[in-house]
């Protein structure tokens, strides 16, 4: 019933309607009564064959709405009817959500039929919770990832950056923690994601284990850029649902830099300036609105601990978007291509990744077995260049010798396939015993 009267209530007691008058590439130029509109605002434009076309209020100029669609132009004419929708966008989620694949509408794309609806709406911009009424983040969160437990330990509520190019391996990693992660939901944002590889990631990585217990937001690269970025909002609202729920959510958003591209997308087609690589002040601006929504909760509440990805461009780890990230999140975790391309996977490089809450939520008795596996391993990192040219000779210096004889066995503990997972307990347990043997055999 609470459903019913909430459908309800969404629906207009007036009809507010006005008529396209130019369309410029994406942007549609919209005459009516502007003092009924707003920034932000939905319109519904009646296409030639009868259709309905979204769109969304991106600006003004002149006295007139300028819009953007969600969806491709054919159809749209000078003088089509455009209503203005009284809500913005918001979705109805329920606990049925959970096991389903949705779209950036909140509309269901895996053919299991309609979604249940909520009582409550929540709407997709939401102001994050205000930093006085959050608690502090949680006990360490178990990822099942040895090398994440051990060197980069997450915890409840915290926020990290996942960066890497392509082909590196971030959707295997992210599915090992969709899989193995300790949470009670998770919610997995796929922003312009290739078409080809949802199935697959959905089906192969994911499984029907890690489903059950996921919501999965879906928005192709193919798509509108207004749906691109409305996936990572549709993302968070489904993980602040699950919150308030009083459950601990994991939410995941691979990634970050296509939601980046979506926002310069709409940015320069309202007439933004350009910055840094093309991408206008309103880019910086939401990268912060979006990714605060995600962290601890109220006293009363769960959490939404985040996990975003950052498509890092060549390689550049140093390029705007990622360098904006870094300074927003609780932490970061470098995956590189040379450590891919030697084998070793996950490709994580953990003497350029760090967890801000380390190391704090490290174990006391633990904190020198770790600080001593980094400093072999920057050790061996400092001279890998001789080493591999053989111009180091053995017994120079014994930190070498000894950062030398360990390697395999760091590299082994690393290294991890896919299947496999390893609590923070048992990641302790065997990298003490690594150290233990390299001191012994120094």
């Amino acid at each position: 019933m609470k459903a019913l009267i909430s459908a309800i209530e969404a629906i207009d007691d007036i009809e507010v309607f006005g008529r396209v008058k130019s369309v410029q590439g994406l942007l549609i130029e919209i005459v009516g009564p502007v003092r009924e509109l707003r920034v932000g605002g939905r319109v519904q434009i009646e296409t030639v064959n009868g259709e309905f076309l979204a769109a969304e209020i991106i600006g003004f100029k002149d006295g007139h709405a300028l819009c953007l669609p969600f969806g491709q132009l054919s159809g749209v004419r000078l003088g089509c009817k455009a209503v203005f929708q009284r809500h913005d966008g918001a979705v109805f989620p329920s606990e049925g959500w959970l096991g389903r694949v949705v779209n950036a509408n909140g509309e269901p794309i895996d053919g299991k039929g309609p979604l249940p609806r909520g009582a409550k709406a929540f709407p997709l911009r939401q102001d994050p919770l205000l930093a006085h009424d959050r608690v502090r983040v949680g006990d360490p969160l178990n990822l099942g990832v040895r090398c994440l437990n051990t060197f980069t330990t997450l915890c409840e509520g915290q926020r990290m950056g996942i960066f890497a190019g392509s082909g590196v391996g971030k959707s295997v990693l992210m599915s090992m923690l969709a899989r193995n992660t300790d949470v009670d939901v998770s919610v997995i944002g796929l922003i312009g994601e290739r078409g080809r590889e949802v199935h697959e990631f959905i089906q192969e990585y994911l499984g029907e284990e890690g489903l059950a217990r996921a919501v999965v937001v879906v928005a192709t690269s193919d798509e509108a850029a207004l749906m691109r970025r409305q996936a990572a909002y549709m993302s968070l609202a489904l993980s602040e649902y699950f919150r308030d729920q009083g459950k601990r959510v994991l939410c995941m958003m691979d990634s970050l830099t296509r939601f980046a591209m979506a926002q310069r997308e709409i940015g320069l087609a309202v007439g933004e300036p350009p910055t840094a690589k093309g991408y206008p002040p309103t880019v910086f601006t939401e990268l912060p609105r979006l990714l605060e929504r995600a962290g601890p909760g109220t006293p009363t509440t769960g959490s939404v601990t985040g996990l975003f990805t950052v498509l890092v461009e060549g390689d550049d780890h140093n390029e705007p978007i990622a360098d904006a990230v870094r300074g927003i999140l609780d932490g970061h975790i470098v995956m590189e291509r040379g450590i891919a391309e030697r084998g070793r996977y996950p490709a994580v490089n953990v003497l350029r990744s760090i967890s801000r809450t380390m190391p704090g939520c490290v174990p006391v008795d633990f904190r020198p077995v770790l600080a001593k596996a980094r400093e072999l391993m920057s050790i061996y990192s400092d001279m890998e260049e001789l080493i591999r040219l053989g111009a180091y000779r053995k017994g120079s210096d014994p930190k070498v010798d000894r950062a030398i004889a360990i390697y395999p066995a760091l590299e082994a503990f690393l290294s991890q396939e896919r299947e496999e997972t390893t609590t923070i307990a048992e990641g302790y347990k065997m990298l003490k015993a690594v150290v233990d043997e390299a001191g012994a055999a120094g």
